[in-house]
């Protein structure tokens, strides 16, 4: 029988979002190729730290303790196999069940992200990101967390705590047309008109409802899995995206309507893991207590080009 992963939740991650490779790409970007290739190999030896989206990973793979293989995560990386050596000692170091990898030597990775059936890619290559983004699949770019946010973060347990944006990321972007190119009392008439037709998925929808697969397997009171909509919508918006995720049969455990506060200090709250949004504003302002992903997807994006 030939092997799959169709049964599981497949997470791509690149090399550099889930270990610390800062000084190694400063080195790649200043001598090239070779350089690095010599910098990885004289130091294959030496643990690299973990990177942003490494917490994650584990607490993904922390799923599987059951027994049952919920979760695959892949190593989908730009080194070749030769500097990803060092990568794959750091990961046996840290004891991470990761067991798939594919290296590509430079080129672009996103092409690879569909043939492992993933339902999230993450890296640190936004070109990368946005050609799996372009390809239909859920892909964000991870920002480094700021020195405050590391040394002031709160632990939330060993629960795993994903927050979400919804325009543009679990939805599609239609409502945000609108309020990019009419303005908030436009936006808010036609969402009120709108409320009882569902949005369209955006590119996080299949993620979201992979989680929601896992979730289904334990009872309430057990829950390995929390997930947050953190959106800058409000009453009387928030009607559709209610009955959009009810349409859809998934239940998000926690939804913040906050009118357009700002979102850092509720992530910290909910105690986030990872954090996803379109507007780079947003992730910029949250990676200082969480870890975010940039979704460069949507309307916002075309127009100001990752604001």
């Amino acid at each position: 029988m030939a092997v799959t992963l169709d049964d599981r939740l497949v997470i791509a991650i690149s090399s550099r979002a889930l270990f610390d490779l800062s000084e190694s790409h400063a080195i790649y970007e200043s001598g090239g190729v070779e350089a690095y290739q010599a910098h990885q190999v004289e130091r294959e030896s030496i643990i690299l730290k973990p990177g942003v989206a490494f917490d994650l990973a584990r607490k993904l793979l922390k799923l599987n303790v059951s027994g049952r293989p919920y979760v695959e995560v892949v190593l989908l990386s730009r080194n070749s196999a030769d500097t990803g050596l060092r990568v794959f000692n750091s990961i046996q170091h840290y004891g991470l069940a990761i067991t798939r990898a594919v290296f590509t030597s430079g080129s672009d990775t996103s092409r690879y992200v569909s043939a492992l059936g993933s339902h999230l890619f993450l890296s640190a290559d936004a070109s990368d990101v946005k050609h799996a983004l372009e390809s239909g699949h859920a892909a964000a770019t991870i920002v480094p967390r700021s020195a405050t946010a590391i040394a002031s973060s709160v632990s939330a347990g060993e629960v795993l705590r994903i927050a979400f944006d919804g325009d543009a990321v679990l939805f599609s972007d239609e409502a945000e047309r609108v309020f990019q190119s009419d303005g908030l009392e436009a936006f808010s008439k036609s969402e009120q008109e709108a409320a009882a037709r569902p949005l369209e998925g955006g590119p996080f929808q299949g993620f979201l409802q992979a989680l929601h697969r896992i979730q289904t397997e334990f009872p309430r009171d057990g829950q390995p899995i929390r997930t947050a909509l953190v959106t800058a919508r409000s009453a009387p918006a928030h009607e559709r995206v209610i009955r959009t995720l009810r349409q859809w049969g998934i239940r998000i455990d926690e939804a913040l309507f906050l009118g357009g506060l700002d979102k850092a200090e509720f992530l910290r709250a909910f105690g986030a893991d990872i954090f996803f949004d379109d507007q780079r504003r947003h992730v910029e302002s949250a990676s200082r207590v969480v870890a975010s992903g940039h979704v460069p997807h949507g309307v916002v994006n075309q127009v100001t080009g990752d604001r």
